[in-house]
């Protein structure tokens, strides 16, 4: 009989212990994720109003969860949150949940906007007034948002009240007061800003003429068109040609929604109105969202001058006058049968 090695039986016995280990180690991590508290999903307690503080961490709002027995443990909700992306998404504020729920119930709840109080939802291209006045349905006092707009800390290049407001879906904590309500908008526009590359300028074009001109292109066209506009817009300017913009005219006048612009409205006095002033308006012309943004920096290629919607969802661009004038004629017809909605 061949005599034993004692080194490499030492080895074998070692590599089973080491195996051992490894699996007893998975089995009791397995043991302990599978026995972590957690109500079964099926019929909601009763309903509770819980607020979610801005900026909260996924513990924070686990343990917030916890607390008012929302959730049957913390560790639970807060697994979740550690493997679904979307947790990333809660937003702070005030939100309707149920008691007695499970992790992922809570998870599906405060995802749902329906469940979250005085929400208060930008959309792109909207004025700040108009943000404003959403804010004043939503609770908040207009001398205390007025007063806010003096306080507020702008990002570098930016200056007043128009563009600085980021569309998007907001909620507020009880008791959140108006400047950080306020100041939450400006700070997500300044992520945003910075992510979409125009926080630097570029192109020969400040950061604030980038947002100035982010704000026509959400107020022209539809998301498809974008970067067209942009480069119509570039192209204008590089040929010394007023911009004749009709939302410039609509953002003095208030007129929004109206797609008829009168000979009379092309000569209101302002400064915005493109038609009788050369160069970009002096600031932006609405609350842009992002794909505005990243179209102000990233114009299509193409030698357009003119471009008109001859139908909703029908944009056409062309750098040729004569083109443009049989396009102007379909849009007027189009335009006296009523394609449009309302028209003045």
């Amino acid at each position: 009989m061949k005599p034993v090695n004692k080194k490499a039986f030492l080895r074998l016995v070692g590599a089973f212990i080491a195996i051992f280990a490894i699996t007893g180690g998975i089995y009791l991590v397995r043991s302990h994720s599978t026995s972590t508290p957690d109500y079964p999903s099926g019929e909601p307690g009763v309903e509770l109003i819980v607020d979610i503080p801005q900026g909260a961490t996924g513990s924070a709002i686990a343990n917030i969860l916890f607390t008012k027995g929302v959730v049957k443990s913390a560790a639970a909700f807060f697994a979740l949150a550690v493997v679904d992306s979307r947790a990333a998404k809660i937003a702070p504020g005030s939100h309707r949940l149920n008691k007695h729920i499970s992790a992922r119930q809570a998870l599906d709840q405060l995802l749902d906007s329906g469940r979250i109080s005085n929400l208060i939802r930008i959309t792109e291209g909207a004025w700040t007034d108009e943000v404003l006045l959403l804010m004043v349905k939503a609770g908040f006092s207009r001398n205390d948002l007025s007063n806010s707009l003096n306080q507020l800390r702008r990002p570098d290049g930016f200056s007043g009240n128009e563009g600085i407001f980021f569309p998007a879906q907001y909620s507020f904590g009880a008791g959140s007061s108006a400047l950080v309500a306020l100041q939450s908008m400006v700070n997500r526009f300044d992520q945003e800003v910075k992510a979409a590359g125009i926080y630097q300028g570029g192109d020969g074009f400040t950061a604030m003429q980038l947002l100035t001109i982010a704000s026509i292109i959400q107020a022209e066209g539809d998301t498809s068109d974008f970067s067209k506009i942009s480069q119509v817009i570039r192209n204008r300017l590089r040929l010394g040609m007023p911009l004749q913009l009709d939302t410039t005219v609509h953002y003095v006048t208030r007129t929004r929604g109206h797609v008829f612009l009168s000979t009379e409205s092309t000569r209101t006095a302002s400064p915005y109105n493109t038609y009788l002033h050369y160069g970009l308006p002096p600031g932006p012309i609405g609350n842009p969202g992002r794909a505005a943004m990243d179209a102000a920096l990233h114009p299509a290629v193409g030698n357009w001058i003119f471009f008109i919607t001859v139908k909703p969802g029908d944009t056409k661009f062309t750098d040729s006058n004569s083109q443009f004038l049989i396009w102007k004629s379909e849009y007027e017809k189009n335009l006296a049968a009523g394609a449009f909605g309302k028209t003045s």
